[in-house]
């Protein structure tokens, strides 16, 4: 079976899950997108990941993992998402310590915050894509071809991946004022809100 690679296109709460989040990995030569439903947790970790610009006062469990594996050579040198059981999709992490390569299954959400961590590649099976991948409704045409065997993105999308809008108002505030927040969020280990006031800071 021929492996794709994963990029991550986003992250964002979902909405027909109540506390669950919507990861979506992107097809890196194809349009395909892989959504993956995971815990609050996880997605605060995989998001201080992509956030660089966030740093946790404490290492969360994955930034222990990293530092205890750096502290005895151990390197994550791929994740692979090998299977898919009743929607649950199963990964494994390929390690490497003293040229010896190891396998160790691993919950996906976990895989892929440490996979970002260590700066490896995710990789899933064809397979895997054919199955559970989903389109942008770019193409009807295209559509139609696949809606037998694919979740079609149209639909998906509006009720799983929207982007929330953010409850807290920081329109009103200046830069150095939601500085200051974002400092006083991080501090109080509420990722969640720094990576809004983050987003504002950024589109500023």
């Amino acid at each position: 079976m021929s492996l794709v690679r994963l990029n991550i296109k986003g992250i964002s709460y979902s909405q027909t899950q109540n506390g669950a989040y919507a990861l979506i990995l992107s097809e890196v030569d194809g349009d395909r997108k892989l959504p993956i439903v995971i815990g609050a947790f996880e997605a605060q970790s995989i998001a201080i990941a992509l956030e660089k610009e966030i740093k946790p006062p404490r290492p969360l469990t994955h930034d222990l993992f990293k530092n205890f594996s750096d502290r005895f050579d151990i390197v994550v040198k791929q994740v692979i998402i090998h299977k898919l059981v009743d929607g649950v999709f199963y990964s494994s992490l390929i390690c490497e310590r003293d040229k010896i390569e190891e396998i160790i299954d691993a919950r996906t959400s976990d895989a892929i915050a440490l996979a970002l961590r260590f700066k490896a590649p995710i990789f899933t099976y064809k397979n895997i894509l054919d199955k559970a991948g989903i389109y942008l409704k770019v193409n009807p045409k295209r559509d139609e071809e696949h809606q037998g065997d694919n979740i079609l993105m149209d639909e998906v999308l509006a009720e799983e991946i929207e982007t929330s809008t953010p409850q807290d108002n920081y329109k009103g505030k200046t830069l150095d004022q939601l500085n200051k927040l974002l400092e006083k969020a991080v501090a109080n280990e509420d990722y969640e809100t720094a990576a809004r006031i983050r987003d504002e800071i950024s589109r500023r």
